[in-house]
């Protein structure tokens, strides 16, 4: 239960406003006739006008191919390794506890000549 305070204010009821929408289909075929047809002579005027709408497309368009060229390649090169290090450490755990000491052994000096193998070049 609340206390009431002096310096707050009481909480009131929440006010709902709805303005409903209503869709006419032949202003909308209208404007969309116009916008062509201004387009149209303004291309044969010469005027050169980038409208606000293919602005947006161009930007969203943008995003969208990068995001999908960057995202398989990442995705992808992170499920390998991240399977070729489950794989590596299941293999050495079994290999452990089947032959002891020297599996951990052979790992130490496996390491070395992986990355002198590696950074070779």
């Amino acid at each position: 239960m609340k206390f009431l305070s002096l310096f707050t204010k009481a909480p009131q009821h929440q006010r709902f406003t709805y303005k409903p929408r209503f869709y006419d289909s032949q202003k909308e075929e209208m404007l969309e006739r116009e916008s062509r047809i201004k387009k149209e002579i303004e291309h044969e005027r010469g005027i050169v006008t980038e409208s606000q709408g293919e602005y947006r497309s161009r930007i969203a368009g943008s995003f969208h191919a990068a995001r999908k060229r960057s995202q398989p390649t990442s995705s992808t090169n992170a499920t390998m390794i991240r399977l070729g290090v489950l794989l590596f450490l299941s293999v050495f755990i079994i290999a452990f506890m089947t032959w002891g000491k020297p599996v951990l052994y052979s790992l130490f000096l496996f390491i070395p000549v992986y990355f002198y193998l590696k950074f070779k070049k």
